[in-house]
């Protein structure tokens, strides 16, 4: 069973005292300080990092005893971004899934509320970056407007993107995490190495033309008709409409319906099915009364192989893995 906690909830957990005989002291430097895990989650640490004004790099070495997960409200945010090397974070409607081969990228503004769920997998590594708008403010100046214009929000839904991990952004993220120096001139490592990961992923983000950003752009009708339609969808995960079907239940036009999809839940209408299909499947599969064969035809796959590829693919195991696991 997944614990559900929200913020004040977790900070609660991390005030409890740690056994010092199984977390060793471990020296740090004025610009750091070390957050635990805790022990009812699991073991390890986040290294939160101070590397100058406006300038926050946690380094994540984490594994998680249990499934969990955070609940975060509507919230400011400032830029972001992160690289995990293991690992996945699953925002269920919100974002996709965060994991090795998908980074993530997002600008300040307001971010919506989303649950965070932690330990499918057990071990998380990787590195995320906090950045003040006012620190990319100096960088922009005379480059392209749109890009400041979709980076740097005030009073709106901030812009996410997801771009794919290349072999030189592991790299660097690897360094961060085994940097061999101390003192200033680990800072001046890694802070360089910040935005050459950050120079990075903004190339991948720019290159790629089809690489559209999140955002909270849709008119509150809108957004309630596209709810409506989720809902529709959930109830007929079975046997559910087409998309032109769909999106005329609910007085909608298609295009508006699959960019609102993506918009609000972060995947298209067939993306969302297959999530939905996916995590039902997984709920029926660790109830261990069914086959995987039975399983797969239950959530709407005619298909055995299709389904473990899907199943694979979305939760980084195979379904007769998880029966196995649970």
């Amino acid at each position: 069973m997944t614990l559900l906690l929200s913020e004040s909830d977790y900070d609660e957990l991390c005030q409890i005292p740690f056994d010092p005989e199984y977390y060793t002291t471990t020296p740090v430097d004025s610009f750091e300080t070390i957050r635990w895990l805790p022990a009812c989650l699991g073991h390890g640490r986040t290294r939160c990092l101070e590397l100058s004004p406006g300038v926050w790099l946690d380094l994540i070495n984490k594994e998680f005893t249990q499934p969990w997960a955070l609940k975060v409200p509507v919230h400011e945010h400032l830029v972001q971004f992160t690289v995990l090397l293991s690992g996945t974070v699953d925002y269920e409607e919100t974002y996709p899934t965060l994991e090795t081969k998908k980074g993530y990228v997002s600008g300040s503004g307001f971010s919506p509320g989303y649950v965070a769920r932690y330990g499918q997998l057990g071990y998380l590594e990787g590195i995320n970056v906090h950045l003040e708008p006012q620190i990319l403010e100096q960088f922009l100046v005379g480059q392209s407007l749109s890009l400041g214009q979709a980076l740097l929000k005030k009073d709106e839904w901030k812009m996410a993107w997801f771009p794919a991990i290349t072999v030189e952004m592991r790299t660097v993220a690897q360094q961060m995490l085994q940097c061999p120096f101390h003192g200033v001139t680990r800072r001046f490592f890694l802070q360089a190495k910040v935005f050459e990961l950050f120079a990075l992923q903004l190339h991948s983000i720019m290159a790629d033309q089809n690489s559209s950003p999140f955002s909270g752009t849709l008119k509150p009708k809108t957004i309630e008709k596209i709810y409506e339609a989720r809902a529709r969808l959930v109830a007929q995960l079975e046997s559910p409409p087409s998309v032109l079907e769909l999106a005329q239940q609910v007085g909608l036009c298609d295009r508006t319906l699959r960019r609102g999809f993506r918009e609000l839940f972060g995947t298209s209408v067939i993306g969302y099915l297959t999530q939905q299909r996916l995590h039902q499947a997984k709920d029926l599969l660790s109830q261990g009364n069914y086959t995987v064969a039975e399983v797969a035809n239950n959530v709407g796959y005619s298909h055995l192989g299709h389904f473990s590829a899907a199943f694979r693919k979305q939760f980084g195991v195979s379904p007769k893995q998880w029966m196995l696991s649970n």
